[in-house]
């Protein structure tokens, strides 16, 4: 079950070869961060989190017993993680200060790239103001792929209350995506 690709950088780990851990770290970190921040909220606060989850994934490599995909595994460890630090410091669920990394070029890009980046936008603000649990749960479901059954893996949910969280996230990403575009139409109107 686990990618042989993955199946060998972790064995050369095991075996000694630290260095091939960077392969593991390079492959995952833009998703170990994905899951972290869709609960935390903070990119410094997720940025933290994924550096420890790529820690305690190398010192407890030796336990990852390749029943499951390692992403799984790992994502376990990350959703795990960011859970716990939620418990240790009180986030405000809502940020008033939403940042966008756009380009600052003049350049006009062509308009169905303008159109994906401002879907995308408007994607991730929905997604942000969904609670963290379903924030994360749609967001492994949708942006990492991960089958139900992964998910209940790493949440620790069961199946039925991964369903339900992610029946509850669309209907609520809906509501939040119509929400933000009548704003836009009577900002622009």
């Amino acid at each position: 079950m686990v990618d042989l690709d993955d199946k060998i950088h972790i064995q050369q780990v095991l075996d000694g070869e630290t260095a091939s851990f960077t392969h593991l770290v390079d492959k995952y970190k833009d998703m170990v961060f994905t899951v972290i921040y869709q609960i935390l909220r903070q990119r410094e606060d997720a940025e933290d989190a994924a550096q420890t989850v790529f820690i305690k994934a190398f010192k407890n490599l030796s336990s990852f017993q390749g029943g499951s995909k390692f992403s799984t595994w790992l994502y376990t460890i990350a959703y795990r993680t960011a859970i716990a630090k939620t418990k240790l410091k009180k986030f405000d669920t809502v940020d008033d200060t939403f940042q966008i990394d756009i380009a600052t070029d003049n350049t006009f890009p062509q308009l169905e790239e303008m159109k994906n980046k401002e879907q995308k936008i408007y994607v991730k603000k929905a997604i942000d103001a969904l609670p963290e649990i379903e924030s994360a749960v749609i967001s492994l479901f949708y942006m990492d792929e991960c089958s139900i059954q992964e998910i209940v893996d790493i949440t620790k949910l069961t199946e039925s209350n991964v369903k339900v969280k992610l029946h509850r996230a669309r209907k609520a990403l809906k509501a939040n995506l119509e929400g933000l575009l009548q704003q836009e139409m009577k900002s622009i109107i």
